[in-house]
């Protein structure tokens, strides 16, 4: 290994083998060639003078790239596609003449891109559902348990931190619905020619425009596409990629939300997650067990819900039937939103399959802010027995910002003492202990975590059983 040239981080640490393949030159450039295999197969299918042998000929070298001499040709015509043809037709004489026969450079470039894409989505696809399987566990384990509840990052009501979890839930199942009607609507581009118009074709089949419309159909449906689309330019729209690049971006969203909260657990010392052994938190500090997961999520987040504007930027300012300021932006952007979202999801499933829940701290946080949290339920009861509701309220009100001056100054919660010794809560005195029990302040959360389960996330999974089984490790 070299260490004089740059070389991707996704590929050195953080993302999965498969994806790496999948935005690999050598997927790309077999994909070309399957796509001019699919060209002249549909050709002869519909009449044009293509004959069994030179199609043989094309499969019998499908594989055999010679990047040696592609790099040759292409530093002598400057031109990647006409490189790989004229290298692909050394080793095809026969099939040289009718190789990228009437086509433009975009047939292969586009739609290999589209087939690439296709398939990154399933790999994401999988990955999602599989985050999804092991973060209901979580939240299924955990649901009756419970926490302090935050709003505006302050203490507020109890819920659990199973139902917390079914709020990181809810987000993957909105992205995951999101991934599968992108995924759907996937269409290819097929053979549209230099401006969209199809002229090219329409003069290879002599004016039959039957065949020309059929073209595309046998095309797409040999590259596993169900589709094409009817009108373009000479690329298929770049609304696409912007729409692509906007769905892995809402996983980024959700990741990155997940990955914020789950480090302000760390912080409080309720949640973390998983460390190893062996592993070094900081130079300086031994002692230290930082989220570097997580934090390492938030960054791959960023960067891909950036890259979504890139792509949006592009499909706004694409000129006419085509400009090429699109190309060299989204060779980059668009393997690396999908590499991202891949190590994102790759450290989520790592996350949320073992984090460490000290049950201690988290019930000593809920003990701490109990006497505040049950205040509502002793202001009920004590105006249930004839108290003046108002008086009550500004009481405990006053009593509260003592006491939680007293936690401020580190100091013990004796908001419950301060109530017991206040004569206008005398006639509950003796009830306010069993007000204390944590459970009665969670609501319908545990019964919310079971309903929400059974309802949207357990059905989801069930049909897509055949997806889960996934799993990756980090490298670093």
């Amino acid at each position: 290994m070299t260490r004089d040239t740059y070389e991707s981080p996704f590929a050195e640490r953080y993302s999965t083998p498969a994806m790496l393949k999948l935005f690999s030159g050598d997927t790309k450039f077999r994909t070309w060639r399957k796509l001019w295999i699919a060209l002249a197969e549909s050709q002869r299918d519909l009449g044009i003078d293509i004959s069994p042998a030179q199609i043989a000929e094309l499969k019998k070298h499908a594989d055999d790239i010679d990047y040696e001499a592609v790099a040759r040709y292409e530093k002598r015509l400057r031109h990647d596609v006409m490189a790989h043809i004229h290298a692909w037709g050394d080793l095809c004489p026969k099939a040289r003449p009718i190789i990228h026969l009437g086509a433009t450079s975009m047939y292969v470039v586009d739609n290999a891109d589209l087939v690439v894409m296709r398939d990154a989505l399933d790999l994401v696809r999988r990955e999602l559902v599989n985050v999804i399987s092991v973060l209901a566990e979580f939240a299924r384990r955990w649901a009756d348990e419970p926490t302090v509840g935050y709003t505006h990052l302050q203490p507020a009501q109890f819920t659990t931190i199973g139902k917390r979890a079914t709020l990181w839930l809810q987000d993957l199942l909105l992205d995951l619905e999101e991934l599968e009607a992108r995924r759907a609507g996937l269409r290819f581009l097929g053979a549209k020619g230099t401006t969209g118009t199809q002229a090219n074709f329409l003069s290879l089949f002599d004016g039959d425009a039957g065949k020309v419309r059929k073209l595309d159909d046998l095309i797409a449906r040999r590259m596993g596409f169900d589709r094409a689309w009817i009108v373009s330019g000479q690329t298929y729209t770049r609304k696409v990629d912007a729409q692509v690049h906007a769905t892995l971006s809402r996983i980024a969203e959700s990741a990155h939300k997940f990955a914020h909260d789950m480090r302000l657990l760390q912080t409080f010392r309720q949640v973390q997650e998983p460390f190893g052994e062996n592993q070094v938190g900081s130079s300086t500090m031994p002692y230290k067990r930082n989220p570097m997961k997580c934090e390492r999520i938030t960054s791959l987040a960023r960067l891909v819900i950036a890259l979504a504007q890139n792509a949006a930027f592009t499909a706004a300012s694409q000129g006419f039937e085509r400009t090429l300021d699109d190309s060299a932006g989204k060779r980059i952007a668009t393997p690396e939103a999908f590499l991202a979202v891949d190590a994102i999801l790759l450290l989520y499933h790592e996350v949320a399959s073992k984090p460490a829940v000290h049950k201690e701290v988290v019930r000593a946080h809920v003990r701490q802010e109990l006497p505040f949290i049950a205040s509502e339920d002793i202001l009920t009861a004590a105006a249930k027995e004839g108290g003046d509701r108002q008086d009550l309220h500004e009481r405990i009100r006053k009593h509260s910002m003592e006491a939680s001056d007293r936690v401020m100054r580190g100091e013990e919660n004796d908001l419950l003492e301060r109530l017991k010794n206040d004569g206008a809560f005398r006639k509950v005195k003796g009830r306010l202990d069993g007000l204390l029990d944590p459970s009665r302040h969670v609501g319908r959360a545990p019964e919310q975590v079971k309903e929400f389960l059974e309802a949207e996330v357990d059905p989801v999974l069930k049909a897509r059983k055949d997806l889960l089984g996934w799993k990756a490790e980090t490298r670093v």
